[in-house]
């Protein structure tokens, strides 16, 4: 088995290197195997039935899927905060320096993937702008967002000399990102395949500064949803966190040039992900009728709620909206604000929301309330290894 690629010199500050190359997708035999063409069919399978298994009013489902794709990409690059506080930083939208706003940012970034990738084929501009939206708030300096990296890049280690990986020279980036794009346009090959192998080329490229392991699983969404005419992806990147140690030998094994047994690895984790998606699904309806159980109960205020009281309206917007206000509600049930307050209230008393203090309009009027859901957010919690 030859490796994909070679290695060409490198300095590094004064001192000799070596960095790898991988072979363009364009010139390499990516043949799958029958093995590997059985388990990648297996894995579409299961993502079409997690899709089918969605219900037409698809809408708070799909933001809980993403969220559970965006929190466990973060996850694995050691990224985390407690859920809460994700939905709060969304909600804030400011950008403000902070473990919660990076991860808000990771599901930013796969939201704006998903939502145009029906419209137009991957660019390079594409991908500089998810880079730019998942970069919101973090550290990295300004003139690396959003840009192909024009500095040596590595993987592991402290520097080139004694790194795991080191990344194609910069000069060699322009062309490999354009034979990478070429390949994920297709729609000739095996979607599965197709992601697995975009995302193992594009890891070795490591195109950007920062951020490439959560652009990497971007690209992975946006080709199976693209490809498999879907809503919203399955949550794969939260199969990989539960093997981690799988994801980088996998990666390994399609670097040296094996490259079946990649997307066999890559398969069952998107297998896991349908299975998942239906799970969820699952629980969701559970948790709905659980919160009507109890919003009928003598738990709910000290007299039981009416029947066409406005709090049984609000049931129906949750998961849509994970982060509830009284403004919020008003303007979605048409109703006076004095209302909706109420309905938070006795929501609050029946267990099914938590109140987190306040947050402030933008322009002038008075902060609002904030509540959640803690067991809605809990079917996409920051830890993805507790699913």
């Amino acid at each position: 088995m030859e490796r994909a690629g070679v290695e060409v010199p490198i300095v590094w500050r004064g001192r000799r290197a070596r960095a790898f190359v991988p072979t363009r997708l364009a010139d390499r035999d990516l043949t799958l195997d029958a093995r590997t063409v059985a388990d990648a069919a297996r894995a579409q399978a299961a993502v079409e039935h997690g899709a089918e298994s969605m219900p037409e009013d698809f809408a708070a489902l799909a933001q809980l899927l993403l969220r559970a794709e965006g929190v466990a990409s973060s996850f694995i690059e050691g990224v985390t905060a407690p859920v809460v506080d994700i939905v709060l930083a969304e909600a804030d939208g400011s950008g403000s320096p902070s473990a919660a706003a990076w991860v808000a940012a990771n599901l930013a970034a796969v939201t704006e993937a998903v939502e145009g990738a029906h419209a137009r084929p991957l660019t390079v501009e594409s991908l500089c702008a998810w880079h730019r939206t998942l970069m919101t708030g973090s550290p990295t300096p300004a003139q690396h967002v959003g840009v192909l990296r024009s500095e040596q890049a590595w993987v592991g280690g402290t520097s080139p000399l004694d790194a795991h990986l080191v990344t194609p020279p910069p000069d060699e980036v322009p062309a490999l990102v354009d034979d990478l794009i070429a390949y994920v346009n297709r729609d000739d090959i095996d979607p599965v395949a197709q992601a697995a192998i975009a995302h193992a080329q594009f890891e070795i490229i490591h195109p950007f500064a920062d951020g490439n392991g959560r652009v990497g699983r971007v690209l992975v969404a946006w080709i199976l949803v693209r490809r498999l005419s879907l809503i919203t992806p399955p949550p794969v990147s939260a199969r990989i966190a539960a093997d981690v140690g799988g994801y980088a030998f996998g990666l390994g094994l399609f670097r040296m040039g094996d490259h079946n047994t990649w997307v066999r690895w890559f398969a069952e984790a998107v297998s896991g992900a349908g299975r998942a998606q239906q799970e969820l699904v699952a629980s969701v309806e559970r948790l709905q009728r659980e919160w009507r159980r109890r919003l009928a109960g003598p738990r709910a205020a000290s007299r039981r709620v009416r029947s066409d009281a406005a709090a049984w309206r609000v049931l129906d917007l949750l998961p849509r909206h994970l982060v509830l206000t009284g403004p919020i509600l008003a303007s979605e049930l048409d109703i006076p604000l004095k209302s909706a307050n109420a309905a938070l209230v006795e929501l609050v008393a029946a267990g099914v929301l938590v109140e987190h203090g306040t947050v402030q309009p933008s322009g002038r009027g008075r902060p609002s309330r904030l509540y959640t859901s803690a067991e809605l957010l809990g079917l996409t919690g920051s830890n993805p290894l507790r699913a």
